[in-house]
């Protein structure tokens, strides 16, 4: 029998299974990667296309709510998307909800001027 958090995860899975079928980052409109884990936020900005990762950051040394981290993190992205001059990108939410701190990562990312 399956615990409660291994059914968890394996929905999640199957939800970013869906996300990623038809969510694909390109050079000009990298994928913008979420993960959440108990302890920290990671996001990557990734070029389907090429294989390759342009940026990754995390919380992990951040101090604070997870909502705050959230944010910092989410300028953080943006700063660097707009200095490797990307300005548009689509976003992946890794089949969590689109609520709490994922929500406040996406909406610190747009306040800092990327588009999804």
């Amino acid at each position: 029998m399956k615990t409660k958090t291994q059914i968890k995860t394996e929905r999640r899975t199957m939800r970013h299974r869906r996300i990623r079928a038809r969510v694909i980052g390109t050079a000009v409109k990298p994928r913008l990667a979420v993960f959440k884990s108990n302890l920290a936020l990671y996001a990557q900005l990734i070029d389907d296309g090429a294989n390759r990762t342009l940026f990754a950051a995390d919380t992990r040394k951040e101090k604070g709510v997870q909502l705050e981290r959230a944010k910092v993190l989410g300028e953080k992205i943006a700063a660097e998307a707009k200095k490797q001059g990307i300005e548009t990108i689509v976003f992946d939410r890794g089949g969590f909800l689109y609520q709490g701190a994922i929500a406040a990562l996406a909406d610190a990312a747009r306040a800092g001027g990327l588009k999804f």
